[in-house]
Order: structure tokens, then C-alpha cells, then sequence
């Protein structure tokens, strides 16, 4: 436990050391939403839901694909002779998600502003979207693990990950489209229990694969 904070800490203080890696990825959520807001103007409900959801996945991607790849070869080996894999999987799994849901809400609120907030049952709503973000970052943080023992690793990320997380990305779609209809709670239960069920698979894999690319 006491690896795992202090991997945590040290990610805070080099995002707050190197601001304009933050800086970029919320400024490429912003631009994002009012170009799409330039476009269109006016959206209905679903078209809304779908286009807010595109705009949070690829911020993730930015947000979540530098975990690994920016990170030197001598700094991991450091790393692996200080600390334990699975330390260094479960604070980057923590601190991503932690990321990608502080950059969910604050893309939610710049969408909410220039296009509305159409969303009937906010709480539940909210309960998707950190899911969601949850599942964007556990998926983009062992792909970034992958990709990083490449040479082209910045190039790999988007090819391995946006197949694999289509799945997630529809069945967040339609969960959250539910929410933003108004219909009925115990309709959403089964979609919320499927974010689940995916979030803690994804999380489970990542846990158990880390050590052996770890040791490569």
C-alpha cells in the first residue's frame, strides 16, 4: 500500500511539474465541444448522448495513452528494482481513473453549456459517465503498457485500442441514452451491471498481465 501512494504522489506532483500536458487534453475537450457546437447548434436527445461520449473518448485516449509510453526506459528499470508490478498497475489504474473522471465532468459541464443538458435521471446519468470514464481508463492504461514495449508505441496505442473498447463504448451509449430519456430505472439496472461486470474484468486483466510485460 505504501508503494502504490507513493506512485500516486508521484504522478500528481510530475502533472502539476508538466501542467501543459493537462492543460492540452482539457483544452482539446473544450475545442472539441464548441466546435461541435459551431457545427450543429442544436442537437436532439440521442445525437447529444453520442457526440458527448466521443468527445470524452477521445480526451481519454489522450489523456490516459502517455502513462507508459512517456515514460523512459531507465526510469522503468529503476522502477523494477524498486517497486513491485503490481504496485505500479494498480496506482497508474487509480490515478487514470481518477484523471479521466475529472476530465468526464469538466467535459460534461462545457458540453452542458454550449449544447444544453437534456438528461432526465441526472443521477444515474452521473453513475454511467464515472463508469464509463472508469472503463475508458483501465482499458487505455494496460493498452498504453502494451504499446510502451513498442519502439512505435504512440502509433500502436489508437490501433489496439479502439477495437477492444467498442464494446464498452456502446453498451455506455445505450445505458446513458436510458438516462437521458427518463425511462425507468430498473430498465438501466442491466446495462449498469454489464459497466460493471466489464470495468472489473478489464481491471482483473490488467492486474494479472502487468507482471509478465512488466518482465520483459
Amino acid at each position: 500500500m505504501r508503494q502504490i501512494i507513493a506512485l500516486i504522489k508521484k504522478d500528481l506532483i510530475l502533472e502539476w511539474r508538466q501542467r501543459y500536458a493537462i492543460n492540452g487534453i482539457l483544452l482539446h475537450a473544450v475545442s472539441s465541444t464548441f466546435v461541435v457546437y459551431l457545427s450543429v447548434k442544436m442537437l436532439n436527445a440521442a445525437s447529444w448522448n453520442a457526440v458527448y461520449w466521443l468527445v470524452l473518448l477521445f480526451a481519454s485516449v489522450s489523456a490516459v495513452g502517455k502513462s507508459f509510453i512517456a515514460e523512459s526506459s531507465g526510469r522503468q528499470l529503476y522502477y523494477y528494482t524498486i517497486v513491485d508490478a503490481k504496485s505500479i498497475i494498480i496506482s497508474k489504474l487509480i490515478y487514470n481513473a481518477w484523471l479521466t473522471a475529472l476530465i468526464s465532468l469538466l467535459c460534461l459541464l462545457t458540453y452542458s453549456i454550449f449544447l444544453g443538458f437534456p438528461v432526465q435521471h441526472i443521477g444515474i446519468y452521473l453513475l454511467i459517465v464515472a463508469l464509463g470514464a472508469i472503463g475508458f481508463s483501465s482499458t487505455f492504461t494496460l493498452l498504453a503498457a502494451i504499446a510502451g514495449k513498442s519502439a512505435n508505441g504512440g502509433l500502436l496505442m489508437p490501433v489496439l485500442s479502439f477495437p477492444i473498447i467498442i464494446p464498452l463504448l456502446l453498451v455506455a451509449i445505450k445505458a446513458s441514452k436510458k438516462a437521458v430519456d427518463g425511462i425507468d430505472v430498473s430498465l438501466i439496472a442491466k446495462d449498469l451491471l454489464v459497466l460493471g461486470a466489464l470495468n472489473i474484468l478489464i481491471v482483473v486483466m490488467a492486474y494479472v498481465l502487468f507482471p509478465f510485460l512488466w518482465k520483459d
